[in-house]
C-alpha cells in the first residue's frame, strides 16, 4: 500500500479505502489550491493533504522523505529537484509569477510606497513589520535584502516581526490592536488574508516577481492523479481565477 492509500475505519465497522494525494506547497499558491480543492478532489476521487510554508522549508521536507505527491515551489526549486530526480521528469507546470507587495491592517491609511524613497518612509514610519521568514520564505529573503538595500536594517531591526510564512505574517498583522504597522510579502498572501489591505507591489527598484510551478514527486504512488491536480491548477479555464488571487500569466 502506498502513500496515497490509508485505510481507515468505517463507522459501522467496514474497511474502507481513501485515495489522498499530499500536497507540499509554498504559501503562494494556498488561496488558489484551497478554491480548487473541491473540484479537483471531485474529478480525481481522492481527499487532498495540504502542507503550506517556506518554498526552503518545503524544499526541505520532501528531501526528508515527507508524504508528497504534488510540490509547488519556485520554478528555480522545481528545476533543480527534476534535475536531482526528486520531481518526475515532464510532469512540471507554471501557476503563474507572484510579485511581492506591501499591506497594512484593513480600514487604515494607505502609505506611500511607490518610490525607494516613499518606502523607506513607510517601514521608518511603521512601529511594526511584518514578514515571511527571512532565511527560507521567497519573499522574506528579498525583502531583507530590500532593507539593507535601503540601509535601514539596523534602524528598524527592533520592530520586526518575522513570521514562518507570509500567510502567517498576515494573520498576525491582522490580528494585532497596532493601526500603524506594515507587512511585506507575496501579493497571492495578501489578498487571501481577512483584515489586511493590498496597498502596493514593491517599487521597481525592489520589485520582485516569483515564477511558481507545480511537479509530480518521482515516487508518488498516484501520479495520474496528481498529475490531474497539477493541470487543473494550471489550466487555460482557471486563468481567471489565478489572475484574481495574485498570479500573473506566464510571458
Amino acid at each position: 500500500m502506498g502513500r496515497c492509500d490509508q485505510v481507515c475505519q468505517h463507522q459501522i465497522g467496514l474497511i474502507v479505502l481513501s485515495r489522498f494525494i499530499h500536497l507540499l506547497s509554498g504559501g503562494a499558491a494556498q488561496g488558489l489550491v484551497n478554491a480548487l480543492k473541491p473540484s479537483i478532489e471531485a474529478a480525481t476521487n481522492t481527499q487532498i493533504s495540504s502542507t503550506f510554508g517556506a518554498v526552503g522549508l518545503m524544499k526541505q521536507k520532501l528531501i526528508e522523505g515527507a508524504p508528497c505527491d504534488v510540490i509547488i515551489l519556485t520554478a528555480a526549486l522545481i528545476e533543480q529537484l527534476a534535475a536531482s530526480g526528486h520531481v518526475l521528469e515532464g510532469s512540471a507546470r507554471h501557476l503563474g509569477s507572484v510579485k511581492t507587495g506591501v499591506a497594512v491592517k484593513h480600514g487604515t491609511p494607505h502609505p506611500l510606497v511607490e518610490t525607494a524613497d516613499q518606502l523607506k518612509a513607510a517601514m521608518l514610519a511603521a512601529t511594526g513589520i511584518y514578514f515571511p521568514d527571512p532565511q527560507l520564505a521567497t519573499a522574506g529573503i528579498h525583502f531583507m535584502k530590500v532593507l539593507n538595500g535601503m540601509g535601514i536594517a539596523d534602524t528598524v531591526a527592533s520592530k520586526l516581526r518575522p513570521f514562518p510564512n507570509g500567510n502567517t505574517a498576515m494573520n498576525a498583522m491582522a490580528a494585532c490592536d497596532d493601526p500603524h504597522v506594515i507587512g511585506c510579502t507575496q501579493v497571492t498572501e495578501i489578498l487571501i488574508t481577512p483584515g489586511v489591505d493590498w496597498v502596493a507591489n514593491l517599487p521597481l527598484a525592489y520589485e520582485l516577481a516569483t515564477l511558481y510551478t507545480a511537479g509530480v514527486r518521482s515516487t508518488s504512488t498516484c501520479a495520474v492523479q496528481a498529475q490531474a491536480m497539477i493541470d487543473m491548477l494550471t489550466s487555460p479555464e482557471q486563468a481567471e481565477l489565478r489572475a484574481k488571487g495574485g498570479f500573473l500569466p506566464v510571458a
